[in-house]
Parts: structure tokens; C-alpha cells; sequence
């Protein structure tokens, strides 16, 4: 029987898709990922099933709308489900992963077979019979474990933030792994025999923005900060408002984005370490998938607004690329995908079945040019009541029954800056998208048999 291949996952947290070199940033430094798209599978409309980090990932992981595995908020993955890691494992992959999977329940593995080194923490709600008047008195809310946005802002800069000296750890752990797993000097091992999911998950470029004093000082007065943006009239488009000139200088912002660019240099620079390594001990990279994503994007000042959250191109896009030269021709795919859509294209890929029940479609027939019979859907949810569903170039967002709704036009206005909903010429798309609505499981008439996007029904 032939040996399956070995699969490469590198992830990011925070890394709006724009801020590459191969999607044309003229400023940033990304040679390893540049390289990755010029010889594989670019997805320019990639988008996150939310756009926030711990809903994003586990329903990446999971191949699962937040809706279909009840991941809405701050909510991990319930004990033993079914993940493509654990999924791969069963089917003698070594599933291993080093660094940030985010996960906050009693499964602190979901299918990874090994975990170097990570984000291994149990959330005190885990914790059986708990004494609640022993816990009360340190109770906090959630806003007292960061700094508002304007104050992220002023801080930026030349640093070591815990997103720069873990992103090096979990490289370095990566890097130990592969010497041991493939050749180990020490034992004089043969080559590992199995075939190995390896996944490295970073931190940067989230916040703290800060990075060492080359990159900062490179960046300083190259990068341009958005300036003068008019902020979108809508209740929730504009929540993380920063003023410039009130809130912050121009000055920080120009810091902040300059330590952005500096971060996402920095991982590039991890990922290449990683690609080095693989060679040095034999691997022949055309042999491996190799997977580029992030978890969401980063609003970096675009429309006023910072961070994630937002259902905006910035935060809402990520970049996703998919490397296996062996089979595919470089390709730069235009249709709407998701990042759900990871699990089926990796069972595709490997030539294993796929668990039914998914929101995820394999993305095999796109990085073959095929494109006959996709739906171009792709859904994002933030929170239980927030939505976008964006078919083509529309897209159209639902903020709960007292919330207005959008719809934007990404061919005509692509700096997101008109709402169509209430324009005649959209009258029959709006009532369309309402009736999808409806289907996965929100708004006024959501069916209330929802099991999911139906994607593979």
C-alpha cells in the first residue's frame, strides 16, 4: 500500500490577507509565503466561519459552521468530536501540533497525537465540582484581561511581546520535532515511517503589536496608516471606533502598523525555518501538502474600526493557500470558500472518506480550474445572532431582529463603504439571502429543523 502523503499546516492569528507580498503589498517582507503562492493553490476570496479566534479555529477544525457544532462564542469543541486531526489519526496519521489551538475544555488534544508544545489550558468551568464560593472572589470580567484599542495603539512598537517569545518557543519545538521524528542523530533512528499531519500554529500578528527594532525601524516610514476614514453608520460596524488626532497620533498609528508589518515578517521567517528543516533531513517539499491560513483578519485602522470582530474584507478575509505540486498546477482561485472547508479537502487530498454531517466542501475541483458545479457561498457568524452570507460578489449581513441589515457590493464598491439592502435593483438578492437566512438557522423565520448549511445533503 502506498505510504500517504505528509501534510504541512501553518497558521497564523490575526493576518488580514491583503498584508502579503504575493496579494501585492509593495511594502511587506513575505519571500516564504510568496514562494508558497507562486507554486501552489491561491484562494483569494478565502473567508473565516468567524471572526474571532476561538469560533474560528474549532470550526476549522471541526469543518462546522458555529451554528451546526454549537461553537458560537467563547465556546471549544465538545470532548472527543470529531476533528480532521482526530479523523487523520485514524487512519494512521501522526497527528502532531505545536503551538496555539485555543482550546478550553477537558480535550486538550482533539485528535493531535502529540503537542510539543502549546496553548495547554483548561478552563476553571472545566473543572468538576468546583467550589463556587471558592472561585467568586477571583472572578473578573472579561474586559480586564486586555487594554482598550487605543491603548494597544500607544504601545506599539519595539518589544517582546508573549506573542514574539511563544511564536519562537513552538518553532523551536517544531524544529526539535522534525530532527527527531525524521532523523535522530542521537538514537541513529530510521526515517519516521508514518505519515505525519504537522501543524504549526503562531500568534503573530496579534495584538501586542510589537516586533524586534530591525523590522520596526525598516517599517517605520514605509508602511501608510489609514487616515481619514469615514466610519461605517451602523451600530455595530462601528463598535472599536479609534479616532485619529483624539483618540491616538497619527504618529501610533503609523507605530502600530509598522510593528504589524514587522510581525508578519516575523512569521514568515518561522515558516521558512520549518521549510529548511524539512529539507535538511531528506523531505522533498513537492512530496508534502502544504497549507497556509489564519484564524481572521485585522481591521488595522480601515474604516476607523481595529482588530476583528467585523464582517469587513479586513477582518472577515484570510489568506489561504494550499501547496501539493505533485498533482496541481499553480492557480489563483476566485470563487468564495471557507476555511470549514479544510476538512473535506484534506480528506480529498489523502484519499480518505469523509464524515457526513459537514459544512465543509472539498476544494479539490477548484485547484483543478473546475468550477462548474461549486456554490459560490460563504458563510461567517459572530456571536448567536450576527451573520454574513456572501454569494458572488454580494454580501449581506444580519444583526438580529433590531439590528439593521447590510449588503454590500464588493465588484462596484469594494472599499465597503455603500449598503445596498434598501436599493431597488437588489430587492430580489435581499429576499434570497433572507430565505438562506432562514435555511442555516437565524433571523425572524429561521427553521427551527436546522442541522446544517446542507452542503452535503
Amino acid at each position: 500500500m502506498k505510504k500517504k502523503p505528509n501534510i504541512l499546516f501553518l497558521m497564523s492569528d490575526e493576518h488580514r490577507a491583503d498584508v502579503t507580498g504575493y496579494e501585492g503589498d509593495p511594502v511587506v517582507r513575505t519571500p516564504t509565503l510568496d514562494w508558497l503562492a507562486k507554486t501552489g493553490t491561491v484562494f483569494r476570496n478565502a473567508y473565516t466561519p468567524s471572526p474571532i479566534c476561538v469560533p474560528g479555529r474549532q470550526c476549522m477544525m471541526s469543518g462546522q459552521l458555529p451554528k451546526t457544532v454549537g461553537c458560537e462564542g467563547w465556546v471549544d469543541l465538545p470532548a472527543n468530536h470529531m476533528t480532521f486531526s482526530r479523523h487523520l489519526s485514524r487512519f494512521a496519521y501522526e497527528t502532531v501540533a505545536c503551538g496555539k489551538l485555543h482550546h478550553q475544555g477537558r480535550d486538550q488534544m482533539q485528535g493531535w497525537t502529540q503537542r510539543p508544545a502549546g496553548d495547554i489550558h483548561v478552563s476553571s468551568n472545566q473543572i468538576a465540582d468546583r467550589s463556587e464560593s471558592d472561585f467568586e472572589q477571583y472572578s473578573r470580567s472579561f474586559s480586564s484581561f486586555k487594554w482598550s484599542d487605543s491603548k494597544e495603539i500607544k504601545r506599539a512598537g519595539v518589544g517582546l511581546s508573549p506573542c514574539v517569545t511563544r511564536d519562537q518557543i513552538w518553532t523551536d519545538s517544531t524544529l526539535h520535532f522534525i530532527d527527531d521524528f525524521f532523523n535522530s542523530a542521537y538514537y541513529d533512528r530510521e526515517q519516521g515511517q508514518k505519515p505525519l499531519l504537522l501543524k504549526l500554529s503562531l500568534l503573530q500578528p496579534h495584538y501586542p503589536y510589537q516586533t524586534d527594532h530591525e523590522r520596526f525601524t525598516y517599517y517605520l516610514n514605509r508602511v501608510d496608516p489609514y487616515l481619514n476614514q469615514n466610519v461605517f453608520e451602523h451600530p455595530f460596524l462601528r463598535q472599536r471606533c479609534v479616532i485619529p488626532g483624539k483618540d491616538v497620533s497619527e504618529r501610533e498609528l503609523r507605530r502600530a502598523v509598522a510593528a504589524y508589518y514587522g510581525m508578519v515578517e516575523t512569521i514568515d521567517d518561522h515558516y521558512q525555518s520549518v521549510l529548511s528543516a524539512l529539507e535538511h533531513v531528506g523531505q522533498n517539499l513537492d512530496e508534502w501538502i502544504i497549507i497556509y491560513t489564519s484564524d481572521h483578519g485585522e481591521m488595522l485602522g480601515q474604516h476607523g474600526i481595529w482588530e476583528k470582530q467585523k464582517f469587513f474584507e479586513a477582518s472577515a478575509r484570510v489568506p489561504l493557500i494550499i501547496r501539493f505540486p505533485q498533482h496541481f498546477e499553480p492557480i489563483i482561485v476566485r470563487e468564495n470558500v471557507n476555511l470549514c472547508d479544510l476538512f473535506a479537502t484534506l480528506c480529498d487530498l489523502v484519499d480518505i472518506p469523509c464524515p457526513s454531517g459537514l459544512d465543509s466542501r472539498s476544494l479539490v475541483s477548484l485547484m483543478t480550474g473546475q468550477n462548474d458545479d461549486w456554490s459560490n457561498e460563504t458563510v461567517s457568524q459572530f456571536g448567536s445572532t450576527n451573520l454574513m452570507i456572501k454569494q458572488d460578489h454580494l454580501k449581506y449581513q444580519y444583526y438580529g431582529r433590531n439590528g439593521p441589515e447590510v449588503l454590500f457590493n464588493l465588484k462596484i464598491d469594494p472599499s465597503e463603504t455603500k449598503n445596498f439592502i434598501d436599493h431597488p435593483d437588489y430587492t430580489d438578492a435581499v429576499k434570497q439571502f433572507r430565505q438562506r437566512l432562514s435555511q442555516l438557522g437565524h433571523g425572524p423565520d429561521a427553521d427551527a429543523a436546522y442541522i446544517n448549511a446542507g452542503y452535503s445533503l
